[in-house]
């Protein structure tokens, strides 16, 4: 394998509606009142002469629809003919005060109002988007060189506590007398590639860590979460011009969210001044201390990456379809979703019937949510497995791999504890995905481990690791 010099472009936009829109990431319709923050969608585009080639985008958005990636392949397509449009890899850093984008899995209420953005559309303007990024990132491509470095930040915590009973419960509460323990492992770790110009000058920087952006994921304003303050912070210390792709590793029992500790941080937050006196609000005060430890991440790693600059680098880029083993349903399992499907259907017909409000727009969200996994029972037989797009970037000594799912965190170490690469970049949501939880969630049940929250199991997950270690290790087997 022959080290080839690449060739980086990068470009980013605003993707904030330009009137209110709902948010997607709860059961009930949010409409958002103000943008807090833009959201923001960024593209880096790599090749080397002769060699591979990859578009790598991220956006704040709770998911990426299918049919937006797919559009957006056949449009790049038309547009860059030079570039293999399924080297195309977009994720999302899963916040829940984003625009919401049609979804084949979960779907709100529609909405009769032409003041409020509808989901077709607003996927309509952000496929549109990502186009004209991906393009662009693609056409400003120029010789330049590459680094990478390793450093940790406390940013996300598991989010299911467990009781003596044996049973879990998504943010239970932990001062309970019969709790445990929290059920799982944290992951701390910050992986970072740095790109330079020629003269090597910083460019830009992919951020990856294991935890999702929903600090204030039930807010009704439109915003990018703690992603917005943690951009603010790096480029006020290392330029404003600076292009930063965030990414968001195996997380799907990770969250921001504090279940031991709250007081202790709430008194530091106010010593540290990040709290508003007048208007004191935590979730605020915690994405701005997100922030600080993120950015405090990056400056202590870059000059040392620094040290180690490469303009020649070994890269390939393989895209493969795996084949997951479907999460099966049980009859008790079909038979509960479908008692809670008629039971949130009943709901409807007696609540308030505008779909704005929450007691309407939940029991419709619901009654498909469970409704689906009754439907995917009656499939399973003939539909045994699910299609997954996997991408794996070796730039030098890293290695990206990517999957479309909400992956319990122990999947994610699994690839990177016996991952070749000298760093793994583990990329969740890159794709319209479900929970993919492990057995040992399963068994203990909760929210994001039920049968409704997956579309593949723990056998699906293993699958995935083993698959994706196949092709990640053959490429550092040379």
């Amino acid at each position: 394998m022959d080290s080839k010099k690449i060739l980086i472009g990068w470009a980013s936009r605003d993707i904030t509606p330009d009137k209110p829109t709902t948010l997607v990431g709860q059961f009930n319709t949010r409409i958002s009142e103000f943008v807090k923050d833009p959201v923001t969608a960024t593209a880096l585009a790599l090749e080397t002469a002769g060699g591979d080639q990859a578009i790598i985008a991220s956006l704040d958005a709770v998911w990426i629809k299918d049919d937006i990636r797919d559009a957006c392949r056949e449009k790049l397509g038309e547009l860059i003919p030079d570039f293999d449009p399924q080297k195309l890899l977009i994720s999302v850093t899963h916040t829940h005060t984003a625009p919401t984008q049609s979804s084949k899995y979960f779907g709100y209420p529609e909405l009769d109002d032409p003041a409020i953005l509808k989901p077709a559309e607003y996927s309509k303007l952000l496929t549109k988007k990502l186009v004209e990024i991906c393009v662009k990132a693609w056409k400003n491509r120029k010789p330049g060189a590459i680094a990478w470095g390793y450093g940790q930040a406390v940013v996300g915590f598991n989010r299911r506590t467990t009781y003596a009973d044996g049973s879990t419960k998504m943010y239970g509460s932990a001062d309970a007398p019969e709790f445990s323990h929290i059920e799982g492992y944290e992951d701390h770790s910050v992986d970072m590639l740095f790109t330079y110009d020629g003269k090597h000058r910083l460019t830009g920087m992919i951020v990856n860590l294991a935890c999702p952006s929903q600090v204030t994921e039930g807010a009704s304003f439109v915003s990018a979460d703690f992603w917005h303050e943690t951009r603010e912070k790096i480029r006020k210390r290392h330029g404003q011009g600076l292009f930063i792709l965030p990414q968001c590793s195996a997380a799907g029992d990770q969250s921001p969210h504090l279940l031991l500790h709250r007081p202790e941080q709430e008194r530091m937050f106010k010593l540290k001044k990040l709290i508003n006196a007048k208007k004191p609000d935590f979730n605020i005060a915690q994405r701005k201390a997100i922030a600080l430890r993120i950015a405090a991440a990056v400056n202590e790693v870059l000059p040392l990456a620094s040290l180690d600059i490469r303009d020649t680098v070994q890269f390939v880029h393989a895209v493969s379809m795996l084949q997951l083993p479907r999460r099966k349903i049980s009859k008790d399992e079909a038979k509960f979703c479908s008692g809670q499907m008629r039971h949130s259907q009943r709901e409807l017909t007696q609540c308030d019937q505008d779909p704005k409000s929450a007691a309407y727009s939940s029991n419709y969200v619901k009654a498909g949510y469970f409704g689906f996994a009754v439907k995917r029972f009656k499939e399973q037989k003939s539909n045994p497995v699910l299609p997954m797009e996997s991408h794996v970037i070796r730039l030098g000594d890293v290695v990206f791999a990517s999957n479309r799912f909400e992956l319990f965190l122990d999947f994610g170490i699994r690839i990177k504890a016996r991952s070749k690469a000298v760093q793994t970049f583990v990329i969740q949501l890159a794709g319209e995905g479900s929970y993919l939880p492990t057995q040992k969630a399963v068994d203990a049940k909760s929210y994001g481990a039920g049968a409704p929250d997956n579309l593949v199991g723990p056998e699906g997950g293993q699958v995935l690791v083993e698959e994706q270690l196949k092709t990640i290790n053959g490429l550092f087997s040379e």
